[in-house]
């Protein structure tokens, strides 16, 4: 239950983080460019790397804390920074290969996915 609560916790602080964060960049940036998502993948980015090294070593975290800072309120906020914390790892453990198609497929992959759901859309 304490895990469940944790994520709960996480992921709503996270969610609304992120809301918060890219209405304010649009707001103050404007709309001629994503702002407000890049800000959060660069924020998350930072706060992941931030929490890894707290969890780890600094502070040594428990299970539940970690559960709700990295998975809860960093999987909320966004994804990419989960995305860049596998790839450091693949690169930490000696699979630069693994993290660089890793890299480059879901990026490539990705759009090419995202293209492919408009076609199916469109054909709808």
């Amino acid at each position: 239950m304490i895990k469940l609560m944790s994520l709960i916790i996480g992921g709503t602080l996270g969610t609304l983080a992120r809301y918060g964060m890219a209405g304010a960049s649009a707001r103050l940036l404007g709309n001629n460019f994503p702002y407000g998502t890049f800000i959060v993948n660069l924020t998350g980015c930072f706060l992941i790397g931030l929490f890894v090294v707290l969890a780890d070593t600094k502070l040594s975290l428990g299970p539940n804390t970690r559960l709700l800072l990295m998975v809860g309120f960093c999987g909320a906020f966004t994804t990419f920074s989960t995305f860049i914390l596998e790839s450091a790892n693949l690169i930490r453990d000696g699979e630069t290969l693994r993290a660089l198609i890793n890299v480059i497929g879901s990026v490539i992959l990705g759009f090419i996915c995202f293209r492919i759901g408009i076609l199916a859309g469109e054909a709808i």
